[in-house]
């Protein structure tokens, strides 16, 4: 490796790091790395963005994580991350010129937010004579290049998913550098934070991470290890289990990938890989077909992300606007208790407040139950689904920019291929259906754990013998519902008729004019 004084003799190349928090298929990286030059790795902190969200609470803790174990990788190398702490705008082209960078190079980012200030800070480094580089690090396929025929982008996931997966032929993901040579970067440079404890990611007073801290392990190789184990314990019974929440049956892979401390490319290749292997198994003639069926359905999770991508590059502001802008006109209900009960997973629907106290306890929430809790929030409770994503927003390690409120959406009845307003989910059929023996809510929900099977999606149905042996008083241990499923149904409907009602009445003044 070179030394500091022969590093130093040489302009550097600036890696940007932002939600790409790995080594490996980096391509950012990877071109620093190839063009020969000394590199210094930086990532900035912007605590009061104008333009984007600031992140929620357990975002943040896992940024921090994140951030430490990537430190720790460039320093095995002989370097480190260099963090900076500033508006992106300023600190980014002051750091570069001040450290005499010849280039800086990063990952496409997706927001209109976040295209206008990167393309901001491009054009203020090639003025100072620093050139730019942009690659993509996220997506499989970029949004602006899965176009319709007719021109207006896809608004429906199918067609969508066809047409990325018909023109897609990637190169398979690229190893992490074998050497780094590092530029040292001064001591006293611009905007330098010396401790990541200094960006105050993590939570203090109170200090509510310990569920986090038991169920995450954050960064790279964890995100490594778990998808292995994904693919050699859970990819061959994915399409029939991912559906139960009780079962270890999802990849889990979702906040590793909101980080980018793995790529889609990653993902995508070794799911392939690992299903190609089953596929060809001995002994079993139905494993090829059962092999494809699991790793379909696991691609398909895949295009969801990207499809939710493609939404927010081509509608802005998709976590405050309807997609559908007739639900401009929802009569939303303002209800601060309800919705606070729905938060604390204190619904009196079992299914419903285990993914909620899951949620809380874990930063994470199982797919099924997540749409069976948004919509209860949405329909049962008539409230905007913009407090659920906020809510989300805050409390999920994975939430991003685009698959959180593209998801809200889309239970919400309001978004993009959306799930239709009258598609309402009974929880207790659906506490039945996918979590037939209990298992789930007995995990979260313990003050119901000693009802039976048959009562314990539904305990004010269960006769007073079973609540008393399982020491519940409803409306004490555990509440009652909120609101009757079928009082529930009636009003979200009525709600959804008047909502037509409505656009048909302008329709027919802007047939009048």
């Amino acid at each position: 490796m070179p030394s500091s004084s022969q590093s130093r003799s040489r302009p550097p190349v600036l890696v940007w790091f932002r939600d790409d928090q790995r080594l490996a298929d980096n391509p950012a990286l990877e071109h620093a790395v190839v063009t020969g030059h000394p590199v210094v790795c930086v990532y900035v902190h912007d605590p009061e963005p104008r333009e984007t969200r600031l992140p929620g609470a357990a975002v943040r803790w896992w940024l921090h994580e994140s951030l430490r174990e990537l430190n720790a990788a460039l320093a095995a190398m002989g370097g480190g991350l260099t963090v900076l702490r500033g508006p992106e705008r300023q600190v980014v082209e002051e750091f570069a010129t001040g450290i005499g960078a010849i280039e800086v190079c990063w990952n496409r980012r997706y927001s209109a937010a976040q295209r206008e200030t990167d393309a901001a800070i491009k054009s203020a480094l090639k003025q100072c004579g620093i050139a730019v580089s942009t690659f993509n690090g996220h997506l499989l396929r970029e949004p602006w290049t899965v176009a319709t025929r007719d021109a207006p982008p896809f608004q429906v996931f199918s067609a969508y998913w066809r047409a990325a997966r018909r023109e897609y032929s990637p190169e398979p993901p690229r190893p992490a550098p074998g050497r780094i040579d590092f530029f040292p970067v001064p001591e006293d440079a611009t905007a330098c934070v010396k401790d990541l404890s200094a960006l105050a990611l993590q939570p203090s007073a109170p200090d509510w991470a310990g569920g986090l801290r038991e169920t995450w392990q954050c960064g790279e190789e964890a995100g490594q290890c778990q998808l292995q184990a994904f693919l050699a314990d859970t990819l061959a019974g994915y399409a029939s289990g991912r559906d139960n929440p009780a079962m270890h049956a999802t990849s889990r892979l979702s906040p590793y990938l909101r980080f980018g401390n793995l790529s889609v490319r990653q993902v995508w290749y070794a799911a392939r890989l690992s299903a190609a292997h089953a596929g060809h198994g001995p002994g079993n003639p139905r494993a090829a077909p059962m092999a494809g069926a699991n790793l379909d359905k696991f691609l398909d999770e895949l295009g969801w992300r990207e499809f939710s991508y493609y939404l927010l590059y081509h509608f802005a502001s998709l976590h405050q606007v309807n997609f559908r802008r007739q639900f401009d006109a929802m009569p939303w209900r303002a209800d601060p208790e309800a919705l606070r009960a729905w938060q604390r997973g204190e619904t009196g629907y079992p299914l419903v407040d285990a993914g909620m106290r899951e949620l809380w306890h874990t930063g994470w929430m199982h797919n099924r139950v997540r749409m069976v809790a948004a919509s209860f929030l949405v329909k049962h409770l008539l409230i905007d689904w913009r407090e659920g994503e906020v809510w989300f927003w805050g409390t999920l390690v994975d939430a991003d920019e685009a698959s959180n409120p593209a998801s809200w959406q889309w239970v919400a009845g309001s978004g993009a291929d959306a799930a239709p307003y009258f598609r309402i989910f009974n929880p207790v059929l659906q506490g039945q259906k996918f979590d037939p023996l209990g298992d789930y809510v007995r995990r979260w929900v313990p003050e119901l754990a000693r009802l039976p099977s048959a009562s314990i999606h539904a305990p004010w149905l269960a006769q007073p013998a079973q609540l008393a042996a399982a020491s519940v008083r409803l409306g004490h241990d555990y509440p009652l519902p909120l609101v009757s499923h079928q009082h529930a149904r009636t009003r979200a409907l009525e709600a959804m008729e008047g909502l037509r009602e409505r656009a048909g009445r302008v329709t027919q003044k802007k047939i009048a004019r």
